[in-house]
């Protein structure tokens, strides 16, 4: 073997190795992290570490998302600054912009946590009208998912179509005033809104295994009463305004449609 040969593979290896480095570093820089999967999700960041270490920036760039078929998403904008939904493959990223929020619907935003799942085929169920609230709704929708044959104690997405009465829907908005997030400043950092009586899809995640992770453990529309504790994360999109958000609460609407993925059909 060639010095001149044995010199040019070294080089090469040094070159390989350094753009790993070089890689590697701008992902540490920008505060990337790795994602997860369970169940019928994937998942980056949490927001129990958000609150645990005071930060915000991101763990995700939503473009390492882009062009991926059948996508459903819900997550925080990095630096408490809006919601991220996306519903197949279309991002509806809302911001609170002074007395108002925008929309934008393009994949130019981080996460500071997110989840998401992949689907193209999916199962309609009536959702009866007896189903009104939101504890009746994460009941049913864990009802039908194990009739449906899922794994259930693994997290799995839902969709919900139809015209509620009332969504109560927020957007993550800083108010933190540079100081470190705690749970108190991140209750406070939102804005709150109300939509009646408009055509909605609800994009939803299912987990009693991840909370803490993209389930918040306490959700104020789940009472003592209720008997169980939060499993869902859910976020309205409206047909007719431009609503997109984090859902608080809701009133279900008579005619309302469920979906529920049917993985391999």
């Amino acid at each position: 073997m060639s010095m001149k040969f044995i010199k040019g593979f070294f080089v090469m290896s040094m070159r390989r190795t350094t753009l790993f480095v070089l890689c590697a570093a701008a992902a540490c820089a920008a505060g990337l992290v790795a994602s997860n999967k369970a169940g019928l999700v994937e998942y980056a960041g949490a927001q129990k570490e958000i609150v645990a270490s005071g930060r915000t920036q991101s763990v995700m760039d939503l473009k390492s998302l882009a062009r991926r078929r059948g996508l459903y998403a819900v997550g925080a904008v990095e630096g408490l600054d809006g919601e991220i939904t996306i519903f197949d493959s279309k991002p509806y990223i809302s911001k609170v912009r002074g007395e108002a929020f925008t929309v934008d619907d393009s994949f130019d935003h981080g996460a500071i946590f997110i989840v998401w799942s992949e689907q193209s085929n999916w199962r309609d169920i009536p959702i009866p009208n007896t189903v009104k609230r939101y504890a009746e709704l994460q009941k049913f929708v864990r009802a039908q998912a194990a009739a449906a044959g899922i794994d259930v104690a693994k997290p799995f997405p839902f969709l919900v179509s139809g015209t509620p009465a009332e969504v109560a829907w927020h957007i993550n908005v800083d108010r933190t005033e540079g100081k470190p997030l705690t749970k108190e400043l991140f209750m406070k950092s939102k804005a709150g809104y109300v939509i009646k009586n408009e055509p909605v899809d609800i994009v939803g995640f299912y987990s009693e295994m991840l909370s803490g992770v993209f389930i918040k453990p306490e959700e104020a529309a789940i009472k003592p009463q209720d008997g169980i504790t939060n499993a869902i994360h859910i976020h309205v999109v409206s047909h007719t305004g431009k609503a997109a958000g984090h859902i608080d609460d809701l009133t279900l609407g008579d005619g309302m449609t469920l979906r529920l993925p049917t993985p391999g059909f």
